[in-house]
């Protein structure tokens, strides 16, 4: 089989982002990676789920976690009759497609895709696991190959030495960004704001980074003002959560203020990713808020008085007015204009 991970970091190899096998699902855990290569082992697809809320996986991770706890649902009722594994596989779809409440309209796709591949394999007396197994690498290596012409395309706005600061971790657009960029001879210098609470950008998208020679720099949320100052930024690019059709984009918090300081230092921002054609406006975007005991403390140590308290939006919104253009894979668009995206053939890539 083909692959489109070749020459990615590790962490996005495709084993190493989340793997069925032999009814367990394996999932890099994140949130501690890379102080420690750990895989969480899910033995159910209620487990897979939870694994997403928990974030253990995180950027596009969930989605091919999604695809993965999909194939462990079609394995827990083999035995069982066409019909049971499909009410089964219907409610799995919808446990799963919900576990991250702001990227439901993406995941739901995953999910209700193996659903189908599942009537499919059972119309024909195939194996309905390796079935969604099977469908789940051809997404990625789709993913990956369409990821691949946005990260290529976002090089070009960059020169040969060029300063890059990046926002939180955007997953296979930042890989192969980085795999272009080795490939093309780019001495590229990166920044990566660090990203709390659950330090992304230092722990995933530093890593990427570093794993392919370049060199990297990881800073504190705090400190673009002075990294703009101090330093000549070419260009500082996120992925984004979500894409809307007016322009306005979710991704991690902290992202808008970043894009605040940016246009106030003339950098240019820009965002990659694909437009999310079921959100039309910024009030299509549901914000998670997430645990706020994750603000107070870092890494299980807690940093403050017990009676403190805290406040932990996953996401915040950037408007169009502070986006320099959005890097898709046909190239780039205003955020202005992204109803034009949706003019031509609407790539699938989930």
């Amino acid at each position: 089989m083909e692959r489109a991970d070749y020459g990615m970091p590790f962490l996005l190899q495709y084993e190493n982002v989340a793997w069925y096998e032999d009814g367990k699902v394996r999932i890099l855990d994140r949130r501690i990676y890379p102080t420690e290569v750990s895989y969480v082992e899910c033995t159910s697809h209620i487990e897979v789920a939870q694994a997403i809320t928990d974030m253990v996986t995180q950027s596009a991770g969930p989605y091919t976690a999604a695809g993965m706890g999909m194939a462990l649902a079609a394995f827990e009722v083999r035995d069982k009759s066409a019909a049971q594994q499909l009410e089964y596989l219907n409610k799995a779809a919808h446990t799963i497609g919900y576990a991250r409440p702001t990227t439901a309209n993406r995941m739901t796709k995953i999910t209700s895709n193996c659903v189908e591949v599942a009537k499919i394999a059972l119309s024909q007396d195939q194996n309905v696991v390796l079935a969604i197994f099977n469908d789940t690498i051809d997404s990625l290596n789709r993913r990956y190959t369409t990821m691949d012409k946005v990260g290529r395309t976002l090089l070009r706005q960059l020169p040969k030495n060029g300063k890059l600061l990046t926002q939180c971790f955007g997953e296979t657009i930042i890989g192969t960004l980085f795999r272009a960029a080795r490939e093309s001879g780019y001495d590229l210098e990166v920044f990566c704001a660090e990203t709390r609470p659950y330090l992304q950008g230092a722990r995933l998208t530093a890593s990427c980074a570093a794993d392919l020679g370049f060199k990297t720099t990881v800073i504190t949320d705090n400190m673009v003002a002075y990294l703009f100052e101090t330093q000549h930024i070419d260009l500082f690019t996120s992925a984004a959560d979500s894409i809307t059709r007016d322009g306005h984009i979710a991704n991690k918090i902290g992202t808008n203020q970043i894009a605040i300081l940016a246009q106030t230092y003339g950098v240019p921002y820009f965002v990659t990713g694909i437009p999310d054609e079921d959100k039309k406006n910024r009030e299509a975007i549901k914000i998670e808020q997430r645990d706020p005991q994750l603000v107070l403390e870092c890494r299980g140590i807690p940093n403050t008085l017990p009676n403190v308290e805290g406040i932990y939006p996953s996401f915040d919104i950037t408007p169009p007015t502070r986006i320099s253009g959005v890097v898709t894979d046909k190239g780039i668009y205003s955020p202005f204009d992204l109803e034009s995206y949706f003019e031509k053939e609407i790539t699938r890539f989930y």
